[in-house]
């Protein structure tokens, strides 16, 4: 059984930069086949966009997403864990937090992504 989030992370980021177009986020979501990217800024995690935000914060509004910039629509400062936390501190924030991936990160910078699914039975 894993005891560690660097056992069961999915190593390895998708990111855009702050004033990547929604498109661009989306475009960037369907060719890799996953539902979230990272923001980030100089190499750091400044925020989470999943396919939800896009809909939800942006095309239910109505506006152009080609024109609405990544941040705007993403989840600032969003919660993360560290490789080296235990697998049920994951599942506490992720519990705590009503999410279903959190970001690994260690000094600020992104390594990779849990996920429910990674975490389930632990």
């Amino acid at each position: 059984m894993a005891h560690f989030v660097r056992e069961v992370m999915t190593a390895g980021v998708t990111a855009v930069p702050p004033d990547a177009s929604l498109v661009e986020a989306a475009q960037l979501m369907r060719a890799q086949d996953i539902g979230n990217v990272l923001v980030t800024r100089a190499g750091r995690v400044i925020g989470v966009l999943t396919d939800r935000d896009i809909t939800l914060r942006a095309v239910a509004e109505g506006v152009d997403p080609l024109t609405v910039s990544a941040q705007a629509v993403c989840t600032p400062s969003p919660v993360c864990v560290g490789p080296d936390d235990e697998v049920a501190t994951a599942v506490a924030l992720m519990r705590r937090h009503a999410v279903r991936r959190l970001p690994v990160v260690a000094e600020g910078r992104p390594l990779g992504m849990v996920s429910l699914g990674d975490v389930t039975g632990h």
